[in-house]
């Protein structure tokens, strides 16, 4: 069985990675070896391998069976038909095959919290409870290896130069991914797939700050006070001022010095990150 690890998963379209057609021929010399063309006076074998997706190792090549005559022509029939081009909706920043990347609007909505050990002195937080809160505009940013997630600083669709603050939704780690636990994940990462997305990271029951997180917003009482204060008055706006820009790690995020610690982190630079 093969265990080659497979690098493409999703195309914007939708489509996932399902089969794997691999080509064998004798040894080429050493200056032909890397050239996609067969060489006509030698013989070839090809074998077609089902795609295995597993969210520790991601897509993997399974054992295959030998390439025929038939699986050509029903391959051949199917990349045939191209993909339907697809309309963008106005929240969309990128949608290419290896990323789709948009924005929320800053909204009221249902928040789930189940904090296992509820700080002293909460008025709603301190009991499992599902209470409407105000959350501020956010990024998405979903690639192969996983999801991120920033807060925005205003409530309009971002530019490249939009600088991008920590999420203070309580299940992002301070890198800004997103904690997926036993959510399951997407398949695929086309526009259809965004309603998964937003519901893995609002529709999840909150039960403790990452590592970190309480440093990444200013003011006394710390995160978890500051959604309990939230929800006690019952707020229609959050307090983006409140929120720390994005350093990218916990070390940037304690130092004294943040501005000269990391040079501030804007949506474009995000996303060139991300392509990596």
């Amino acid at each position: 069985m093969s265990d080659h690890s497979a690098h493409f998963e999703a195309t914007a379209g939708g489509m996932v990675l399902t089969s794997a057609i691999l080509l064998y021929q004798n040894d080429a010399p050493p200056n032909t070896r890397h050239h996609a063309a067969p060489r006509h006076d030698a013989p070839a074998f090809a074998s077609l391998h089902r795609i295995e997706h597993s969210d520790e190792r991601g897509p993997t090549i399974a054992a295959g069976t030998p390439l025929t005559r038939a699986h050509l022509r029903q391959w051949t029939a199917a990349l045939g038909r191209a993909a339907p081009p697809e309309i963008l909706p106005d929240n969309v920043l990128v949608a290419h095959p290896d990323m789709l990347a948009w924005w929320t609007p800053e909204q009221v909505r249902p928040a789930y919290f189940n904090l296992t050990i509820p700080p002293a002195g909460l008025a709603v937080l301190r009991q499992r409870t599902i209470v409407p809160v105000p959350y501020p505009a956010h990024l998405f940013v979903a690639t192969r290896r996983g999801l991120g997630v920033y807060a925005l600083p205003g409530n309009q669709r971002p530019a490249a130069a939009t600088r991008v603050h920590h999420s203070p939704v309580l299940n992002v780690f301070v890198d800004g991914s997103l904690c997926w636990g036993n959510i399951p994940r997407p398949k695929t990462l086309g526009v259809s797939a965004i309603p998964e997305f937003e519901r893995a990271l609002f529709d999840s029951w909150s039960t403790h700050p990452n590592p970190g997180q309480e440093s990444t917003v200013t003011g006394k009482g710390g995160l978890v006070k500051l959604w309990d204060d939230l929800a006690a008055r019952e707020a229609t706006r959050f307090p983006v001022k409140r929120l720390r820009s994005f350093a990218g790690n916990r070390r940037q995020l304690n130092s004294r010095n943040t501005r000269s610690a990391a040079e501030p982190m804007t949506v474009g630079l995000l996303i060139a990150r991300s392509t990596r």
